[in-house]
Parts: structure tokens; sequence; C-alpha cells
């Protein structure tokens, strides 16, 4: 059935692992969290410190899609192969979203801004990890 469906998109020229492309909108939601966070200390007025939250929910919404292409993915590329980094990868996913899921509580429970940007320092370092746990799963290190 994968492989049904990296042949699939082989047909229309696609000859990518879908995972980097997807993986892109939650880390960059989380980015974006600690960005808007940031700005609203300098400039309160804008409204941004809802936009990091909003940010924070997308992030959420968006890892269901990025577990299933990554699940994917490895298993078209590494077949399903066990080691360390996809190890790490997946430990790492689920903390990622049990820390979203704190964070949108926390900000349900009317959580300070100060609470809630500690929250998104946490879940952007660990984008950080599984970054570069990525990177090393496919290029080595």
């Amino acid at each position: 059935m994968i492989e049904g469906f990296y042949n699939l998109l082989a047909l229309v020229g696609f000859h990518h692992p879908i995972h980097p492309i997807v993986v892109h909108i939650p880390m960059g939601m989380v980015v974006g969290a600690v960005l808007f966070s940031l700005v609203h200390w300098k400039k309160p007025g804008l409204g941004l410190d809802r936009t990091a939250f909003h940010c924070i929910v997308l992030a959420l919404i968006f890892v269901v899609p990025v577990y299933i292409a990554g699940l994917l993915d490895w298993q078209h590329v590494f077949a399903g192969d066990w080691n360390k980094w996809i190890v790490i990868k997946m430990i790492l996913g689920v903390v990622l979203t049990g820390v979203l899921i704190a964070t949108v509580v926390a900000q349900r429970r009317g959580a300070s801004h100060q609470v809630l940007f500690r929250y998104y320092l946490v879940s952007l370092a660990i984008c950080g990890g599984l970054g570069f746990s990525g990177g090393e799963l496919l290029y080595g290190g």
C-alpha cells in the first residue's frame, strides 16, 4: 500500500519524501509563536499574543499530518528500520504534542503571557531537537 502511494506520486513527477514538506508547518508555527510573543512585549496593543496562541493551535493541528507523513516516509525510505534517531524523533514528537496540548490548556485556563511564552520556548527547543535528529537520520553525522 505504501509503495503504491509513492508510485502514484512518482507518476506525477514527485520523487521526494513527503514528511519534509509538511513538517515545516508546525515548526514554522512554533517559531511564529515565539516571534509574535516577543513583539507583543514591545507592542502589547497589537494583539499579537493572540496570534502567537493561534500559531500554537495550528502547530497542534498539523502534527497529525506530520506524524502520518513521517511514518510513511520511514517505512518507504528506511523500511521501518529502528535506530536511535527514529526513536528520538518519535519521543520528541510525542513530547512536543504534549507541550502543545498543555499550552492550549494553560491558555484556556487564563495563563499569563509570561507562562505561555515559556511553553512557546520549550516547544521551540523541542522543535530544534526534532530538526537536528531528522538531519542526523537522513544525512548522518
